[in-house]
């Protein structure tokens, strides 16, 4: 009988301490990652942050085959999308009429294909690289940086969002962004075991991670200055529509007409902002009410900005489109504003069909034929212009991407995000977005408008601070002011970038070490 390289240490090795149950670590493995939740908003205990990948770092130490690494790395995966992205099951059964034992698998599905992430974390970290907390910290950075892109991507859950208002380690964000906030996080809550085992070395690089981002926060560099112009005052206008009214054709006059009466008092202030897709309809069949609300905004000197689906049928060819292509837009009008802006980042099945294409071939495939995608803007759209500066867009959604956030923030001075929350009723889901657009402003170092539907409309500064903030799913309009910034944060200049070069150093690093490491016992 052959023997492994796990069972023939165990024989060599008889009186080392026994594991714990393997059904039991699977159990622990997915209360730690679901437990993770109750670092985010709206619960914020971010100790937790630390707490959570420290179980699963713990758990992964001991020898074990592969197979078992992966498996309770994809435990710890699955509990934390299951839990943590919980708030999808909202949108899919009660505004997508999806039963609920039927949603709750697709929950469940979810929450497996996310986990892997975390399955390959735990079998690269046991089989690939040194178990130390440098390489555990660099792999989770790997993978949260994968959720930014892979198979359209889904980056949601970062252990830095939960440190957004820890400004002694998110002081790291307008640096090298929030995956230097993770990365610190998660290297100080292994360093920790190490030093409960009574290896504390690893403490010290905790350590002085930690004095540089409480030094960053002391010394308060001011990474973007005033652009000297007067503040702008500005109205978000948040409707309060319900989710399972706003696209019935037979309410498209009332949404229009409630938004209008609230903004009937705000214009003669610098900008107004509608949430996304508050107009419902494509602009060709807006004209008539769109014309009247710029004769009003021109009328008071009013830059007006909203949300509207907007068809391009000057690009629509016959011979190979289906239909004219169409965007999730932004546009600005009225008194000194012009532009439009198209969503880059969709919502997989929300917005768009992945592989449309490869489904034409199966006609009877969830009705796939009949269904209308939103195309993606361009990655080079110029700013709006408004008020004689330039302004950033982000459409709800594509705001947890740092990296297209970042990309729209340059050459701009201030951003604004609008959204449609109302899909996620009242779960976590729509004040961790809030936490996300925190984030982006204080990894860019700009005032960012958020404008939506049922909440949270906010007015956040460039330090990623709550300045306004209005209430939850109530029909209001929330007032205040906004400051143009200049210049860049090192984090607009440079990315992602020296994270993602020290993460790779660093396993290489230790993949060559565990190399030298296992031929060095092998001439013994």
């Amino acid at each position: 009988m052959r023997l492994t390289t796990v069972d023939l240490q165990k024989r060599l090795n008889p009186d080392k301490a026994k594991r714990l149950p393997f059904g039991l670590t699977i159990v622990i493995a997915l209360l730690a990652g679901a437990m993770f939740l109750f670092a985010l908003a709206p619960y914020g205990v971010w100790p937790i942050a630390l707490l959570s990948p420290a179980i699963l770092y713990a758990l992964l130490l001991s020898e074990m085959t592969g197979k078992r690494a992966f498996l309770i790395g994809q435990a710890y995966g699955t509990g934390l999308f299951c839990v943590g992205a919980f708030w999808l099951y909202t949108s899919i059964h009660v505004y997508g009429d999806t039963p609920v034992w039927l949603a709750l698998i697709m929950i469940a599905i979810m929450g497996l294909g996310m986990g892997l992430f975390h399955g390959f974390l735990a079998l690269i970290f046991n089989r690939m690289v040194g178990r130390q907390p440098l390489s555990f910290a660099a792999l989770w950075i790997l993978q949260e940086w994968m959720k930014t892109w892979l198979f359209t991507g889904f980056p949601w859950l970062f252990v830095g969002y939960a440190f957004t208002e820890q400004y002694w380690l998110s002081s790291l964000a307008p640096v090298a962004g929030v995956f230097a906030v993770s990365f610190v996080a998660v290297l100080l809550a292994a360093s920790i075991v190490e030093l409960l085992r009574r290896r504390g070395g690893y403490m010290i690089v905790s350590i002085a991670l930690l004095v540089i981002s409480t030094s960053l926060w002391l010394i308060n560099p001011q990474w973007t200055k005033p652009k000297g112009t007067p503040n702008l005052s500005v109205s978000l206008i948040q409707g309060n529509i319900p989710q399972d009214l706003k696209w019935l054709t037979e309410f498209q006059v009332e949404t229009l007409n409630i938004y209008a009466t609230l903004t009937s008092t705000e214009w003669g202030r610098d900008i107004v902002l509608w949430p996304e897709s508050s107009i419902p309809m494509f602009q060709t069949e807006a004209w008539g009410f769109i014309n009247e609300m710029v004769k009003i905004a021109n009328a008071t000197n009013t830059s007006w900005v909203t949300g509207i689906p907007y068809k391009d049928d000057a690009a629509f060819n016959s011979n190979t489109d289906k239909y004219p292509p169409f965007y999730n837009g932004v546009i600005a009008l009225g008194a000194e504003a012009e532009g439009l802006y198209k969503k880059q980042r969709l919502v997989p099945f929300g917005e768009y069909i992945p592989f449309e294409g490869l489904l034409d071939i199966l006609p009877d495939l969830a009705g796939s034929q009949d269904i209308m995608s939103y195309s993606r803007g361009s990655d080079q759209q110029s700013p709006l212009q408004v008020r004689g500066h330039s302004l950033g867009s982000a459409v709800c959604y594509e705001v947890a991407y740092p990296d297209t956030t970042r990309k729209n923030a340059i050459g701009t001075d201030f951003l604004l995000t609008i959204s449609n929350d109302a899909w996620f009723g009242t779960s976590a889901g729509p004040l961790q977005h809030l936490q996300m657009v925190q984030m982006r402003a204080l990894e860019n170092g700009r005032w960012f408008m958020r404008a939506t539907n049922t909440g949270v409309t906010a007015i956040i500064d460039h330090k990623g601070r709550i300045v306004e903030r209005a209430p939850q799913f109530e029909r209001t309009v929330l007032r205040g002011e906004v400051q143009a910034r200049v210049g860049n944060t090192p984090f607009m200049r440079f990315g992602h970038y020296p994270v993602l070069f020290i993460i790779t150093l660093l396993l290489l690093l230790s993949y060559l070490g565990k190399r030298a490491t296992n031929r060095a016992n092998l001439g013994k």
